[in-house]
């Protein structure tokens, strides 16, 4: 048994230790769109619509000189909702549709009480900004046109045809299953994401999909929209909704907010629409050249370069990755010992951890977001969670796979059971726990993409924002260097391996 064992666990405890320590110092900064103390926040849903009106609320504030941030594509609309309430964000666009039928379903709103009622929770409106986006069901129009469908009571004569619908579409009280009842339609329907269902659509993969009514690609892929002969879909006006304490906090800001009303036409909102969608251009742009040129603004669009994106987004990943990741060891390494040297407790740790990576990575960063709210703290703790189970099971296993001579050897020597464990066991187990973390790194990398739905910035959020404008390009800002941080990150853990093990237990 080399003498250097020891010491070398030691370092590399004190190694991890310390990278946890840079890492929250790191985190103490606030991650791209996350606002500080004296900053106003707005968010926005994951649809070019949502987020270019998330972006006019921000430059009208601005311009009133108010420091505000606006932390786009946080998801749908529960996300943004509970957002709200826990004071996460300030405000954000939301539709009276979506208020009274799937954020308020459970609550008797009379005509009219719609602004008595949000003030329950703490939360004010202003009036519409003049366009409804309703929901709507269309097909290319050449299919259509051959099919004889027109309406989306026709549908009933044609049980064949396949049916895509938004994730939140499937679900909502006003959605996929009251439209299926509502009009005795045979058909069944699969989720998909909204940009994805069009390119389906265009493909021919699907022949039906969920549309909402100022879609810019409702002209693109020349689409028949089909009338809603019983008037199921409610209307859906666009409004901000922001907390009532807003008013007393910053006036100005809710003033800036309320000069929005009626002022955008549903065939404007369309063309805003399409300037992105289709266009390209950010959204930023878009809704300050419309605030110029309609309310007489001097908005700015702050362009950043490719460069200064990466080193955002890689900054913003980072600190998900290294923070989980430590946090990962600091527990994950004692639980794979608990596991291999308590009998009745063994069993139950390696059962929760594995149920924990079961979940989905996306359901479980949701589930941290109603008591941990938005940003860094749930990405974290989600990605923690999420890496336990490689680290645990390769200590677990490391463990177990030690000869019954080494141990022997090793009580020979008289050594108390810490000092064992200390000196000969993790050492001997070493390999093993380095396996563990390199698998962690992989999966961990590749999860913390998803924070960017929940404001925690990093690789995610270019390729949410490629997918939402069909942009290769976006995607691959924020794929290619998520696999160049993980090659990266395993040679160095390579490195530290070679650097930490014996020559004997090497390769």
């Amino acid at each position: 048994m080399p003498q250097s064992a020891s010491p070398i666990v030691r370092s590399s405890i004190f190694s991890a230790l310390l990278s946890i320590f840079v890492v929250l110092s790191l985190a103490a900064a606030p991650a791209q769109g996350q606002a500080t103390d004296s900053t106003l926040a707005l968010g926005s849903k994951k649809f070019t619509e949502n987020v270019i009106l998330g972006w006019m609320g921000t430059h009208l504030i601005r311009a009133e000189g108010l420091t505000a941030t606006h932390r786009e594509e946080l998801g749908g609309s529960r996300f943004l909702w509970e957002a709200l309430r826990r004071g996460d964000i300030d405000a954000y666009p939301e539709y009276t549709g979506t208020l009274r039928q799937e954020l308020l379903a459970d609550v008797d709103i009379a005509p009219g009480a719609l602004a008595d009622t949000l003030a329950r929770y703490g939360i004010a409106m202003t009036a519409p900004l003049g366009f409804n986006n309703t929901y709507a069901l269309g097909m290319r129009a050449d299919q259509a046109a051959a099919l004889g469908i027109e309406s989306i009571a026709d549908l009933q004569d044609h049980p064949d045809l396949r049916f895509g619908f938004t994730n939140e579409f499937m679900d909502r009280s006003d959605g996929w299953p009251s439209l299926r009842r509502a009009y005795d339609l045979p058909q069944s329907a699969r989720g998909l994401d909204h940009d994805i269902a069009y390119r389906g659509l265009a493909n021919g993969e699907i022949d039906v999909i969920d549309l909402y009514s100022t879609d810019a690609k409702i002209e693109q892929y020349d689409l028949r929209v089909l009338e809603d002969n019983k008037d199921h879909f409610p209307a859906y006006e666009a409004l901000f909704l922001y907390r009532r304490d807003l008013a007393t906090r910053a006036p100005a800001a809710v003033t800036a907010l309320k000069r929005l009303a009626g002022q955008i036409p549903a065939d404007t909102m369309q063309r805003l629409n399409a300037r992105s969608n289709i266009d390209q251009t950010d959204e930023a742009t878009v809704a300050a050249d419309f605030l110029n040129q309609s309310l007489g603004l001097n908005a700015t669009a702050d362009a950043d370069t490719r460069v200064e994106r990466l080193r955002r987004y890689t900054a913003d990943h980072l600190v998900l990755v290294g923070l989980s990741l430590g946090l990962a060891i600091l527990f994950g390494v004692p639980l794979g010992v608990v596991a291999a040297k308590r009998r009745f407790l063994g069993p139950g740790v390696l059962i929760v951890v594995g149920v924990i990576y079961t979940i989905p990575a996306l359901a479980l960063l949701a589930m941290m977001v109603p008591p941990l709210g938005l940003g860094r703290v749930p990405a974290v703790t989600a990605l923690t969670l999420y890496s336990l189970l490689p680290i645990v099971w390769t200590t677990y296993t490391g463990l177990k796979d030690i000869s019954g001579p080494l141990r022997e050897s090793a009580d020979a020597l008289g050594l108390s059971a810490p000092a064992k464990l200390w000196r000969v066991e993790l050492p001997l187990a070493g390999r093993s726990i380095l396996a563990g973390i390199k698998i962690a790194v992989i999966i961990n990398i590749g999860a913390a993409t998803l924070g960017a739905l929940i404001g925690a910035g990093g690789y995610g959020q270019p390729i949410l924002t490629g997918i939402r404008r069909a942009n290769l390009g976006l995607i691959l800002e924020g794929t290619v260097p998520a696999a160049v941080l993980t090659i990266l990150a395993l040679g160095l853990l390579e490195g530290l391996e070679r650097g930490l093990l014996p020559r004997s237990m090497q390769s």
